[in-house]
């Protein structure tokens, strides 16, 4: 790959880990190996709140030749940018939910400080020829105000969450002013193909932008921004280990204890009302109630780690959850049986790679989703001689590589409870078929995969490094050369 000896730059809401492969999810696994073939920089949040926010002190973690630098926030910058317009503006707007997202004009100026102050704090950090990758919707920011700052090296972002139709985003009072500073990135990437196509029918209908050739966009003053999908992986082959690994056999053998022969369902997501739950509820209530045959056959376990307690949606979604479980609990249950269980504390990796192995159908099933790597860790976590069935939404990111699950409309309790009674009725060739196409794809498209990918176009040479650096990098930098 062009430019190894690019320094790698990472910057997003949350740091780490590095090493702890238990806990490390698809982004961490990408980027740490990345860091540490590269070596460089991963700035964000310490998850600690001080008096002094974002202006703290810099906390340093060296792993190697990769150095973790954190700094705290204040409660106002926790409430104002991420209670606030993080996660009550921009996540429901994101994932298609205009109903419940709440604009206000006081988080959305926290949100542009916040970000305006991260920049500032990482700006001395940085050299000449550092590859700058952002993530997130926590960040949107961040490269137009290093821009502001004077960085004039290749900057990245990467949106692990959807992105909306253009008349939705035009709802968001500063859509204008966030989209244009997205266009201060030499990259811009996706999870999917529709959320690439939704940011430049934006950039084309509200600002005045062309679209070139499938994957890049000229701005109103002439720049040119890549803009493409890059669909996250995991690390495939370690999740298969962690299935197989003391801790998920452990697990493994107390969900097979407690379903006592019977067809487990399982189904696991952060507690958020983007994931479906509660319309996967009613999907198999409809099932028990379509197909008498099947009560006292099947159960179904929902892991659901509260996500985000603080903000009323998902308070209020706990509430809903529980209440529903209770109610399909009372209408079905036997003495010996008790159809649904929900739990709300989290599992470590190597846990649900247990917890996948022992299910013979997983549901996932959002209303709308970037990715889900749910749906990878459990085709990956299988046993390949004996699988079982993958239920994945039509509104999840990894449908557009996983068509070989069963792809439902999440909204249809209908469409769910066939689904489901087909799952349980598959023939094995037919299951070994379905997990054999699908696990060639999860190995072939890791989390290592996508981040080289990714780096490989932000290192490439582009029409904006042909022209002369600014007055003021040349100065802050100590070079008068092209870049």
């Amino acid at each position: 790959m062009a430019g190894n000896n690019h320094r790698l730059v990472v910057v997003s809401n949350r740091v780490g880990p590095l090493s702890d492969e238990g806990r490390a999810g698809g982004l961490a696994v990408g980027l740490a190996d990345a860091l540490r073939r590269r070596g460089g920089l991963w700035f964000g949040w310490s998850g600690s709140i001080s008096d002094e926010g974002t202006g703290s002190e810099i906390r340093t973690e060296e792993h190697g030749s990769t150095a973790l630098k954190t700094i705290d926030m204040s409660e106002s910058e926790i409430e104002g940018f991420y209670f606030g317009f993080a996660n009550r503006s921009l996540w429901p707007l994101l994932h298609y939910r205009l109903d419940i997202a709440a604009f206000d004009r006081k988080s959305a100026q926290v949100y542009r400080a916040v970000n305006r102050r991260f920049a500032e704090r990482l700006m001395p950090l940085l050299e000449a020829d550092d590859l700058v990758w952002v993530h997130d919707y926590h960040f949107f920011y961040l490269g137009s105000e290093l821009r502001r700052e004077g960085y004039d090296g290749r900057l990245g972002f990467f949106l692990h969450i959807p992105f909306c139709p253009p008349d939705m985003m035009a709802a968001l009072p500063t859509s204008h002013d966030l989209v244009r500073a997205m266009l201060d990135y030499d990259v811009v990437g996706f999870q999917t193909e529709n959320d690439r196509r939704n940011f430049v029918d934006f950039c084309v209908q509200e600002l005045d932008a062309h679209d070139i050739d499938g994957d890049r966009v000229r701005t109103a003053d002439g720049r040119i921004v890549r803009a493409s999908a890059f669909p996250i992986g995991i690390d495939a082959e370690g999740f298969a280990e962690f299935a197989l690994s003391d801790e998920a056999k452990e697990h493994e053998a107390m969900v097979r204890e407690i379903s006592r022969g019977r067809q487990q369902i399982v189904g696991v997501d952060r507690m958020d009302y983007s994931k479906g739950i509660v319309e996967r509820f009613r999907g198999f209530e409809q099932l028990l109630e379509d197909y008498p045959d099947l009560r006292g056959q099947t159960q179904f376990l929902q892991v659901a780690p509260v996500s985000r307690g603080e903000v009323e949606a998902y308070a209020d979604l706990r509430v809903e959850l529980e209440g529903l479980a209770g109610n399909i609990n009372g209408r079905f249950a036997t003495l010996d049986w008790n159809p649904i269980q929900i739990m709300v504390n989290g599992f470590t990796r190597r846990a649900l790679a247990g917890i996948y192995r022992a299910a013979q159908i997983c549901m996932v099933t959002p209303l709308r989703d970037g990715m889900n790597l749910v749906a990878k860790e459990f085709v990956a976590a299988q046993d390949p001689d004996d699988p079982g069935v993958l239920i994945l939404s039509r509104f999840a990111g990894a449908r557009a590589e996983l068509n070989e699950a069963l792809i439902v409309n999440p909204y249809s309790p209908d469409d769910l409870s066939r689904a489901l009674h087909r799952a349980a009725s598959m023939p094995l060739e037919e299951r070994r078929e379905r997990h054999a196409a699908m696990r060639a794809k999860v190995f072939a498209n890791t989390a290592h995969n996508w981040c080289e990918t990714f780096l490989a176009v932000l290192d490439a040479p582009a029409e904006r490094d042909l022209q002369p650096r600014s007055w003021w990098s040349r100065l802050r930098f100590g070079t008068a050369s092209m870049w």
